[in-house]
């Protein structure tokens, strides 16, 4: 039985005979005589046969010769690269690759280990290829993360993209906020010393300054602070009465925050900035307190009518007094009385005797 085989430049031929490996046919035209099986393999992927399996075939001295034999272990990857450029990921096994085809890179990666060498790229990372071996963990923008590492605090991570092998280690980033933040300690009530029932809205500015002691040290670090403002604000309002606090109203926030102080480092918090937003009087003190302004404000108003009165008797005296030193003076002021009646006035009807004429005459000209 004879018969023709062509072989391209890109194929290598495998002469087999009973199911054994017996020669390589390269580039060229052959004739094959004998029962004889030809199995023709492309040059550009790893080498892999129907007839036999890899390792039976890297036996065969003249082919091993000609390949980059590459065994992937458990617990490992490896990363093809073809002339710098991410090819394939090649899983646990055993291969083969033909030497002379392509400039071919192989890089091993330990997936036992979390962290990924600096010299893979993120675009390598990225590639669909590897997501099945990549975990891809992000901090945001104004945040900062803790790694923990099967539990246990690794390190502090700034804001950005980070990736880790995928395998049984457990990991978890806990980002926390870093910028400025604000808690609203809202509708409070309080007694105040007198026995005022008030409701008070308090605000406070804060910012994580120490993430190790925010998290690991304190579990809820924010409602922590929460209710030691809320233990402060009794503590300070219970001490003053509700003219105390109304007056000083704007001393409360720095003095809180001077208590604080203490308490609030061990959370790993730093306070910048507090104060009383609203007070507001509840029930029946709303109303007392109304009527507490309202006679102010009559005792204000009646104080300033006194005060009129006794200016406007004060200068009646005075011009009394002036009036009785100068008879001109006086004359003078009856003129102007005079006159006041004399617009008011428009006829002028007399009975009687004449007398009453003469009395108005000598009225008007003395």
């Amino acid at each position: 039985m004879m018969k023709k085989v062509r072989i391209a430049s890109y194929q290598i031929g495998l002469v087999f005979k009973e199911k054994e490996l017996v020669g390589l046919l390269k580039a060229g035209a052959y004739w094959i005589f004998g029962n004889k099986q030809i199995e023709i393999l492309p040059k550009s992927v790893a080498i892999s046969s129907k007839v036999l399996p890899l390792d039976l075939l890297l036996k065969f001295d003249p082919l091993a010769a000609l390949l980059d034999k590459i065994s992937v272990r458990d617990g490992e990857i490896v990363l093809l690269f073809e002339a710098g450029i991410f090819q394939e990921v090649l899983p646990t096994g055993q291969y083969a690759y033909w030497k002379e085809d392509k400039d071919r890179a192989f890089l091993s990666v330990d997936l036992t280990d979390i962290y990924i060498d600096r010299s893979i790229s993120r675009a390598v990372l990225d590639n669909p290829k590897l997501r099945a071996f990549v975990r891809k963990l992000v901090v945001a923008n104004q945040h900062k993360g803790l790694l923990f590492v099967e539990g246990k605090l690794d390190k502090i991570l700034d804001a950005g993209t980070y990736y880790f092998w995928n395998n049984a280690t457990s990991i978890e980033v806990k980002s926390i906020d870093t910028r400025m933040q604000q808690l609203e300690v809202a509708g409070q009530e309080l007694l105040s010393k007198d026995k005022a029932t008030l409701r008070i809205n308090f605000y406070i500015r804060y910012e994580v300054t120490d993430l190790v002691r925010a998290v690991m040290g304190n579990r809820e670090y924010d409602k922590q602070l929460y209710v030691l403002v809320q233990l402060a604000l009794r503590a300070f309002i219970g001490g003053m009465t509700l003219d105390e606090l109304l007056s000083r109203k704007t001393e409360v926030g720095p003095e809180i925050l001077s208590y604080l102080s203490d308490q609030v480092t061990a959370l790993g918090v730093s306070v910048v900035d507090a104060g009383i937003r609203d007070v507001i009087l509840t029930g029946d003190m709303k109303e007392i307190m109304s009527q507490v302004i309202i006679a102010e404000k009559k005792a204000q108003a009646n104080s300033i009518m006194r005060r009129e009165e006794t200016a406007a008797t004060r200068s009646m005296l005075n011009t009394a007094k002036m009036m009785e030193e100068n008879a001109l003076l006086l004359k003078l002021k009856e003129m102007e009385y005079v006159e006041r009646i004399a617009d008011k006035i428009g006829s002028l009807s007399l009975t009687g005797n004449s007398n009453m004429i003469g009395q108005l005459k000598e009225i008007f000209l003395k």
